[in-house]
C-alpha cells in the first residue's frame, strides 16, 4: 500500500489511523468555515438592515440565488480538483500534484475574469426577469454589479481551498476566512454608517475580504511542499484538464441545474413582495449553518475515499461512508431543531418587521426542520465522485432536487400561488425523492466497483489482501533466486 506523502506541512494521512477522529479534524473546520463565511455574509444584511430601509435588505437577499446560479459551474469543477489531487497522492505521484496545482490555478483565475464580465453584464436583465420589485431592483443591480468585481478573488479562494482540501488541510482556508470576514464586517461599518454608500458599500466590503482570502491561500500552498508550484518542472497538461473536467463539469452543471431551481423559487417568493423576501432570505441564512455541516462531511466523503480509492483500501472506503454518514445525520439534526423549534428567537437577529418574521417563520417550519435530509444525497453522491463516478449522481439531484423543483412551482404552487406553505413543501419532498435514489445508486455501484477491482468478495479486509499480496512477492523473489 502506498504511503501517504510526508512533508513539513503536517499534512493528514488518511490512508491510515482511526478514521472518525480524522473525518472530523477535516468536516468540522471546513463547516466552520462555511458558517463563518455566512456570517460575515450575513453581517452585510444585519449592517443594511440597522442602518437602511426593507428595501435595501431586500436588495442584498435577492442576489443570492443569482450569484450561486452563476459561479456553481465553476465551483464544481474544484470539486475534480479535489478528487484528482487526492487520487495522485493515494499513488504517491509528487511530481504530477505540481503540475496539477498549476493547472488549476489557471482554470481558477481563467473562470473568475469568465465571471466578472459575465455576471455584469447580465445583471440588470436577470434580475427584472426575477421579478424583482421595481423599487428594489436598482439597489439590486448596483450591489450585484460591484460585487462581481471581485469574482477572480473569489474563484482564486475556492479554488485554493479545493488544492489545500486534498491534502486534508482545512484549517488554514478557515484562517484565511476569519481574517478576511473581520475585514469585512469592520469595511461594512465603516462604508454604510460612516460614508452612507448603502448597498454599495457592503458590496465593496466583500470584494476587499474576497481579496485577503485568495492571497491568504496562495500563500499557504506555496508554503506546502508537496503542493507549491515548481514553474520550472510543472506544466499544463491536456490530461489533467480532462480529468478535472470529466469529475467537476457534472457536478458543476448540477449546481447549475440546482441554482436554477432555486432562481425559480426565489421569483415565486418575490411575487409575494419585499416581506417576504427579507423573511424568506434571512431564515434561509439558518438554512446555510446547517448546510455548511452536511457540505463538510460530503466533502470529506470525496477527498478520503477517493484517496483512498486510488490507493486500493477498499473496505477503508466502505468504512468511510458509514462513518461520515452516521457523523453528519447526528450534527445536521440538533442543529435542524434547535433552529427551527427556536425560530422566532433566532429570526429577530435578523429583522424586527412582524410581516416578514411571519414568512420567516414558515420557512424554518417546513424546510429548516428537515434540513438533515440532504445528508443522505450528498454524502452519497460524494462517496460516488470518489469512486469515479461523477456523471450519475450529478444526474439524479438535477432530477430529484432540481426538475421536480421547477415542476412544482409552474404546476401545484401555481393553483395554490398565495400560499407560502404549498411553495415551501417542496423542499423536503425532493430532498426524500432524491436521497432514496442516491442511496440506493451508492450501494449498487459501490458494491460492484470494491469487488471487481482485484477479483475479491468486497468485504474482505484489505489489510489481509495486503498481506497475501506480500507473502505471494516474497515467495518469488525466493523462487527467482532458487
Amino acid at each position: 500500500m502506498n504511503k501517504v506523502i510526508e512533508t513539513k506541512s503536517k499534512q493528514m494521512d488518511m490512508l491510515h489511523g482511526p478514521i472518525l477522529k480524522k473525518i472530523l479534524l477535516f468536516a468540522l473546520p471546513l463547516a466552520l468555515g462555511g458558517i463563518l463565511q455566512q456570517l460575515f455574509n450575513s453581517a452585510d444584511v444585519a449592517v443594511i438592515g440597522w442602518f437602511e430601509d426593507s428595501n435595501a435588505q431586500a436588495a442584498v437577499n435577492s442576489n443570492g440565488s443569482l450569484i450561486n446560479l452563476l459561479i456553481n459551474l465553476f465551483t464544481g469543477l474544484s470539486v475534480g480538483v479535489t478528487v484528482v489531487i487526492s487520487e495522485h497522492i493515494g499513488r504517491n505521484e509528487k511530481e504530477d500534484i505540481h503540475s496539477m496545482v498549476l493547472t488549476s490555478a489557471v482554470i481558477a483565475l481563467a473562470s473568475g475574469v469568465l465571471l466578472l464580465v459575465v455576471g455584469i453584464a447580465i445583471a440588470p436583465a436577470v434580475l427584472k426577469a426575477m421579478d424583482v420589485p421595481t423599487q428594489v431592483l436598482p439597489l439590486a443591480v448596483k450591489y450585484l454589479q460591484v460585487y462581481f468585481i471581485g469574482m477572480p478573488f473569489l474563484m482564486i479562494y475556492n479554488f485554493g481551498s479545493a488544492i489545500l482540501r486534498s491534502v486534508g488541510d482545512t484549517r488554514r482556508p478557515l484562517y484565511s476566512l476569519i481574517v478576511a470576514g473581520i475585514i469585512n464586517i469592520g469595511l461594512n461599518l465603516l462604508f454604510v454608517a460612516v460614508f452612507k454608500l448603502s448597498v454599495v458599500g457592503v458590496a465593496i466590503a466583500t470584494v476587499v475580504a474576497d481579496a485577503v482570502s485568495a492571497v491568504c491561500v496562495i500563500v499557504f500552498i506555496m508554503k506546502n511542499e508537496t503542493l507549491r508550484i515548481r514553474f520550472k518542472k510543472s506544466r499544463i497538461k491536456a490530461k489533467y484538464l480532462k480529468r478535472i473536467f470529466a469529475i467537476g463539469l457534472p457536478a458543476g452543471l448540477q449546481g447549475i441545474v440546482f441554482s436554477l431551481s432555486n432562481v425559480c423559487i426565489q421569483t415565486a417568493i418575490n411575487g409575494f413582495g419585499d416581506k417576504a423576501m427579507a423573511g424568506s432570505g434571512d431564515a434561509l441564512y439558518f438554512e446555510y449553518y446547517v448546510y455548511y455541516f452536511v457540505s463538510a462531511f460530503a466533502q470529506a466523503a470525496v477527498t478520503f475515499v477517493s484517496q483512498n480509492f486510488a490507493a486500493g483500501n477498499y473496505a477503508r472506503c466502505r468504512k468511510i461512508f458509514r462513518v461520515n454518514m452516521l457523523a453528519a445525520l447526528v450534527i445536521t439534526t440538533v442543529l435542524s431543531l434547535t433552529f427551527s423549534l427556536g425560530g422566532k428567537l433566532f429570526i429577530r437577529i435578523y429583522t424586527s418587521d412582524e410581516e416578514a418574521i411571519k414568512f420567516a417563520l414558515i420557512r424554518m417550519t417546513c424546510v429548516l426542520s428537515g434540513e438533515m435530509l440532504p445528508c443522505t444525497y450528498e454524502i452519497a453522491g460524494g462517496s460516488l465522485r470518489g469512486i469515479g463516478h461523477s456523471l450519475l449522481p450529478a444526474l439524479i439531484t438535477v432530477v430529484g432536487s432540481c426538475v421536480l423543483r421547477i415542476v412544482w412551482v409552474y404546476t401545484i404552487f401555481k393553483m395554490y400561488s398565495q400560499n407560502f406553505y404549498v411553495l415551501m413543501i417542496i423542499y423536503p419532498i425532493t430532498w426524500v425523492a432524491t436521497g432514496a435514489a442516491m442511496l440506493i445508486s451508492y450501494y449498487v455501484i459501490s458494491r460492484k466497483e470494491f469487488k471487481v477491482k482485484i477479483g475479491r468478495p468486497p468485504d474482505k479486509p484489505d489489510d489481509d489482501v495486503i498481506a497475501e499480496r506480500d507473502a505471494e512477492q516474497e515467495e518469488r523473489v525466493v523462487l527467482d533466486e532458487a
